[in-house]
C-alpha cells in the first residue's frame, strides 16, 4: 500500500509522514527532495511553478519532478512494500502523473486514467489563514509564505474517485494518524 500526502505548502506533509512512518514502520519519502535544482531556486526566488505547456507535451516546472516521484511510487508497488510519499499534488492531473507516469500526457491518453487500488492519497485540508501562519513561523524552507495564495489558487482537491482520506489539519497528529490506522484496517477487511 501506498499513501500520498498531499495538501498545500506548510499543511504539515512531512511532519505527518516522518511520524506515520515511525509508527508504521514504512520509508517515507519527501518529494522536495526528488525537485530539481531549477525549481528550488525559483521558489526560493519567491516565483511560482508554472504548467506552461512546451513543444512535446511537457508540463514545464513539475513534470520532470512528478516523474521521478512516479518512479519512486513504481519501484514501490513492484517490491510490494508499503510506503509514504509527501508530496503537493495539487491539481487531478499531478495525481494522475504520480499514478501512471507519462502516459497521462501522451497525444493518445485518455483525460482520466483509472485511480490505481493499492495507492491513496491523504489529502490534508485547511485553511488559508491557519497554514500562512504556519508557514511564516517555520524556518530553513525554500518555499515561501508569499507562494502559499498560488497554491490555494491551482488547489483540485481530490474527488471521490480519487482513493483520498481528507484529513482536517485543525486536529492533533495523533487524531490524524489513529484515522490513517482506521483506514488501513478498514482495507483489510
Amino acid at each position: 500500500m501506498i499513501y500520498i500526502i498531499m495538501g498545500v505548502s506548510g499543511c504539515g506533509k512531512t511532519s505527518l509522514g516522518t511520524f506515520l512512518s515511525e509508527k508504521l514502520g514504512w520509508p517515507f519519502y519527501e518529494g522536495d527532495n526528488f525537485h530539481p535544482q531549477e525549481n528550488i531556486e525559483k521558489m526560493a526566488r519567491g516565483e511560482p511553478l508554472t504548467d506552461q505547456v512546451s513543444p512535446g507535451a511537457c508540463i514545464h516546472d513539475r513534470f520532470p519532478w512528478l516523474l521521478r516521484l512516479h518512479e519512486v511510487i513504481e519501484r514501490e508497488r513492484s517490491s510490494g512494500s508499503d510506503a509514504l510519499l509527501a508530496c503537493s499534488a495539487l491539481k487531478h492531473l499531478y495525481r494522475q502523473i504520480l499514478l501512471h507516469g507519462s502516459t497521462v500526457v501522451a497525444p493518445t491518453s485518455s483525460a482520466s486514467l483509472a485511480s490505481s487500488p493499492e495507492v491513496f492519497f491523504l489529502y490534508l485540508h485547511g485553511d488559508y489563514d491557519l497554514i500562512h501562519q504556519r508557514m511564516v513561523a517555520r524556518q530553513g524552507h525554500y518555499m515561501k509564505a508569499d507562494l502559499l495564495r498560488s497554491q490555494f489558487d491551482i488547489l483540485e482537491p481530490p474527488s471521490d474517485e480519487e482513493n483520498a482520506l481528507t484529513l482536517d489539519i485543525r486536529k492533533s497528529r495523533n487524531e490524524m494518524i489513529l484515522e490513517v490506522e482506521k483506514h488501513i484496517e478498514s482495507l483489510k477487511l
